[in-house]
Order: structure tokens, then C-alpha cells, then sequence
């Protein structure tokens, strides 16, 4: 478990220096463009990938749990599953 949390902050760290030098948008701003569109989701929070430079999305509506993976450098959806 330890691995997987400290990878997670190695993750969030290289988002935060991803963006800091212009090459990907900011969380909030991946937020703001989604967000509206899961409409009746409850939003339980991201996640980031470093290797391939997308943002995992997590909500869940009706006891289902969607993923939506959004390309970091253009704010677009790239894949959908629940």
C-alpha cells in the first residue's frame, strides 16, 4: 500500500511541475470542462498519470462508477468507463 500512495504523490508532484511549465492544464481547468457533463454524478476525485499524461476522473451515480481519462494537455475526453 505504502508503493501505491507514494506513487501517488510522485504523480501529483510531476502534475504540479507538468503545469507549472506550460505543458498541461491545471486540475481545476480539466474539472471545469468536465464536470458539466457528468450531470447527476457525485464526484469523488482525481487521479493523475504521469507516463501518459491524462487525468482519471472518478464519479459515481446510481451505485455505478464511471472513469473518465482526460488527455492532460488538451482537456479532452479520451476514454469513458464505468
Amino acid at each position: 500500500m505504502a508503493t501505491l500512495e507514494a506513487q501517488s504523490r510522485t504523480d501529483q508532484g510531476e502534475a504540479r511541475k507538468e503545469m507549472q511549465a506550460g505543458n498541461v492544464l491545471s486540475l481545476r481547468e480539466i474539472e471545469r470542462r468536465v464536470l458539466p457533463q457528468m450531470r447527476g454524478s457525485e464526484y469523488l476525485g482525481p487521479a493523475y498519470d504521469a507516463t501518459a499524461r491524462a487525468y482519471r476522473l472518478k464519479f459515481i451515480k446510481d451505485g455505478r462508477v464511471t472513469y473518465v481519462d482526460v488527455d492532460a494537455r488538451t482537456g479532452r475526453i479520451i476514454n469513458r468507463s464505468n
